[in-house]
């Protein structure tokens, strides 16, 4: 018998991978390219969505060669992608629009800061589980609308799509102007804030404020179902799942029942939990969305908190200060000193994510003293990471009813021992990382590979999860109250420190 493998595509904010997965759920081959990054204002972040599709038609023949299979041995193709930026491009000819917004772009806070006064948070909560946000696809595609001549009457003559990047992907694999698919799923749809979340449709309501034509938008499909055949790159090859970046990673993770979560923990984290077909409405800043819907199949929903800013935060500590000289150093460093000296760093660059949505806070470092070293400013680096996942956890457990029992964790963070015992410590569970650490790609995968029936249902890909390393909490509960109070302080400090000036036309 012939081996046959699930392929994932994974566009993610810096770069895109593309995988091949066998029936173990083990890696057989990869291939990746980064794209560039472009900030034509302060504030502003873009992608050339042209540059990422030609990207992957780099590497899914990279990665078919260095497997040494054709496209004839893939089972099918998952694809996972970076959440909320957005693409807008032409019907007839296949050309984007301009560049793509990313999902880190602000440009749209002075629309958001108005939302809020009116019609307020509670408008968006009850009809698309989202609270108003920079963050989110619909602003950007209003923005959009306020800033291109002729672009909202294009759009509602039918001439203009729009998409996040797995649309846009799909799209291209399947024949773009002649014939390509516009679809998406609800993992990504549910991000737009143009969707009911608990119908999954997108909501005339919604689309009637932001004035979005239905004519521009994808139509909705399960996260994990048959969509077509590729037509571009792997002729023939059946597209079977799609799944933004976070639930992707929970898919990977295998986190099928209520109450498990994961947090990945890279650039910014993001933790989910799954709450089954339960839709929580959050009362503590955290985000409802929608976990996965496989076909045929009730919906399963997640509450999310993410934080905007961890690994950045490590960056920022060797770039711009210049006190290490590569990332894994910090936790050398911060092995230097017991504790952080009473100091406590609170990276609110660009405002504050969950549970505070905060976009009038800044960054502050609070208890300085002549005794502080760098060692212990290494040490509050790592603990801003552990402190804003314990306010997250806290909201989700009020939430949800569900008590976190362990904490599920991947990305590149998780390489550092120091960070991943201060999460067990201030958590005060187990903290557990998984053999395959590309649980983004892997989740894609089981998700294809489930809807091709490669796979025949989650107990199997379960019993694929293996466990690599594990860290159990050790820290006095005390001062573990103690220190969590202080962080609180801290974390008061940096609010209010900006009023949002009115973005330049």
């Amino acid at each position: 018998m012939v081996d046959r493998y699930v392929m994932s595509i994974d566009q993610g904010t810096t770069s895109t991978r593309c995988i091949l997965f066998d029936h173990r759920g083990r890696l057989v081959s990869v291939s990746q390219r980064e794209h560039r990054q472009h900030f034509p204002r302060p504030g502003w972040v873009e992608h050339d969505a042209v540059e990422i599709w030609r990207n992957v038609q780099r590497i899914v023949p990279e990665a078919l060669q260095s497997a040494g299979v054709d496209a004839g041995r893939i089972a099918a193709i998952g694809i996972a992608n970076q959440r909320e930026t957005t693409v807008l491009w032409d019907r007839r000819t296949g050309v984007p629009l301009g560049r793509a917004i990313v999902w880190q772009d602000t440009r749209t806070a002075p629309l958001v800061d108005a939302l809020r006064d009116r019609p307020g948070d509670e408008f968006f909560l009850d009809r698309c589980g989202l609270p108003p946000s920079t963050y989110f696809s619909a602003p950007r595609i209003r923005w959009l609308f306020d800033h291109v001549e002729g672009l909202e009457q294009r759009a509602r003559d039918g001439e203009v799509l729009f998409g996040t990047i797995e649309s846009w992907l799909i799209w291209n694999l399947t024949g773009g102007i002649d014939g390509g698919l516009h679809i998406t799923d609800p993992t990504n749809a549910s991000r737009t804030m143009l969707v009911n979340i608990r119908t999954l449709t997108w909501d005339p309501e919604l689309m009637d404020f932001f004035g979005v034509p239905r004519a521009l938008l994808p139509e909705i499909r399960s996260s994990a179902e048959s969509y077509g055949e590729a037509r571009a790159l792997l002729p023939g090859v059946r597209i079977a799942a799609a799944l933004g970046d976070q639930q992707a990673a929970l898919f990977g993770q295998t986190c099928f029942s209520p109450g498990e979560a994961k947090c990945t923990y890279g650039t910014g984290s993001f933790l989910l939990m799954n709450t089954g077909t339960d839709l929580v409405s959050s009362q503590h800043g955290l985000l409802t969305t929608v976990a996965y819907k496989i076909a045929g199949e009730p919906t399963v929903y997640a509450l999310e908190g993410p934080m905007a800013v961890t690994g950045s935060l490590v960056q920022w500590f060797r770039d711009r200060l210049g006190l290490i000289s590569t990332a894994p150093e910090i936790e050398t460093l911060a092995r230097t000193v017991e504790d952080n000296g009473g100091c406590y760093i609170v990276p609110a660059f660009s405002g504050l994510f969950a549970p505070h949505w905060r976009s009038d806070a800044r960054g502050v470092v609070v208890g300085l003293t002549s005794y502080i070293t760098k060692g212990h400013l290494a040490r509050a680096v790592l603990e801003a990471t552990a402190w804003q996942t314990r306010e997250v956890v806290d909201a989700m457990n009020a939430d949800s009813g569900l008590a976190l029992r362990q904490l599920k964790v991947d990305g590149g963070m998780t390489s550092d021992n120091l960070l991943m015992q201060m999460l067990a410590d201030v958590l005060d569970v187990p903290v557990v990382r998984p053999l395959v650490a590309e649980t983004v790609s892997l989740g894609a995968a089981y998700a294809a590979g489930l809807a091709a029936g490669y796979w025949p249902d989650l107990e199997v890909l379960r019993r694929n999860w293996h466990r690599a390393a594990q860290w159990l909490p050790d820290m006095d509960p005390e001062r573990r109250a103690w220190e969590y109070e202080s962080w609180q302080r801290a974390v008061e400090r940096s609010f209010g420190w900006v009023r949002l000036p009115e973005q330049p036309r």
